[in-house]
């Protein structure tokens, strides 16, 4: 069976694969770190770079208009600091 050309061309394919890389990435860097380490916030950043590629290129926030798009941006960088300041200070 062959893929369709168009499917290599969709911007679609390339974030897809982007997504299993950091998400491997995520697991291989996250499987062993220990309590308060550096890791498990570097593991939270790379779930909110997923979070952004989500929201960019498949809820097509990418062309959304500007102020949409930067709030979205801002979420994303909140939400890190959040999650990371959470998980340092429990």
């Amino acid at each position: 069976m062959t893929m369709p050309l168009s499917l290599l061309r969709a911007r679609s394919t390339p974030v897809w694969l982007a997504l299993i890389l950091v998400t491997i990435l995520s697991w291989m860097l996250g499987a062993k770190h220990e309590t308060g380490s550096a890791i498990a916030i570097l593991v939270l950043g790379l779930a909110i770079v997923k979070v952004r590629f989500i929201g960019l290129d498949f809820m097509e926030l990418r062309e959304a208009p500007l102020i949409l798009r930067v709030m979205f941006e801002g979420y994303c960088v909140v939400l890190w600091l959040v999650l990371s300041g959470m998980y340092l200070w429990l």
